[in-house]
């Protein structure tokens, strides 16, 4: 390490916020924010209250670019600040950490991630959904629709669609139609089940509950745009599934238990 990484013990820590509820975050999280110096937060979605009471320097980086978010965080660091990057959900899904860990690299300063609750996990609470169910989904697809940002040519998401698995589909609630239609030209019959959820765990979260063919127009009446997740597949079906694991089948037996016919 250099002169400059010495001046400075504590690596930055990139904190998933988890996705709204501002107790969904590790206990681990919780406790960097309330020790920093500095904190810069996503702040069009990161739920502010969850920085109530933190005594630090804080910086909202939804108005800053790249080079303004490193160069706060390396001009605190270099002081001795103790840092936090704080990410809404988890940090390594949509997250635009790596450009960030590139750069602090470059300027030798070490940082460490912290995972948090992806909303994909936290929209599946809110629908009480398990995301993989024996012999109706055993595959979760987490992506996005394409849209200004391009995505690679075998994840266009007719081809996702094809393996009619689960998908949490981020980013993309404001191209709904086009979604739709990328998911039926997959394979997607139209009467699979499909929920958007706005500001998963928040308290002003919304739900919506659908089939591909009805839920373009009920996004639309909903006159929801965007900070929401579309969650499609048989796993959120309305109607109970027939969904058995073998795990505390009475009759298959694994490393802890012996089966037993009675």
């Amino acid at each position: 390490m250099n002169d400059i990484s010495q001046k400075n013990s504590n690596p930055i820590s990139i904190i998933g916020a988890g996705p709204g509820d501002i107790e969904l975050i590790t206990v681990k999280g919780r406790r960097l924010l309330d020790e920093a110096d500095c904190i810069v937060y996503a702040g069009s979605l990161v739920n502010k209250k969850i920085l109530d009471g933190c005594k630090a320097d804080i910086y909202d980086s939804q108005g800053l670019n790249l080079d303004e978010i490193i160069d706060i965080l390396v001009t605190a660091w270099n002081k001795g600040a103790r840092i936090v990057r704080l990410h809404t959900g988890d940090p390594s899904i949509f997250g635009a950490i790596k450009e960030q860990m590139q750069r602090l690299d470059s300027h030798n300063v070490p940082y460490t991630i912290i995972p948090g609750v992806s909303s994909a996990f936290g929209a599946a609470a809110s629908l009480n959904a398990e995301l993989t169910l024996p012999e109706v989904s055993q595959t979760v697809i987490i992506t996005r629709q394409e849209g200004r940002t391009p995505v690679p040519d075998l994840e266009k998401l007719h081809l996702l669609a094809s393996h009619q698995a689960t998908m949490m589909i981020f980013l993309s609630v404001s191209m709904i139609a086009e979604v739709v239609k990328e998911l039926k030209r997959g394979g997607y019959p139209g009467n699979t089940p499909i929920a958007v959820v706005e500001k998963a765990t928040w308290d002003d979260e919304t739900i919506l509950i659908g089939i591909l063919d009805t839920i373009a127009a009920q996004v639309q009446e909903a006159k929801i745009l965007k900070t929401a997740l579309i969650c499609v597949g048989r796993v959120f079906a309305t109607t109970e599934l027939e969904a058995v694991s073998k795990l505390y089948d009475r009759r298959f037996s694994h490393g802890t238990r012996t089966a037993s016919e009675k």
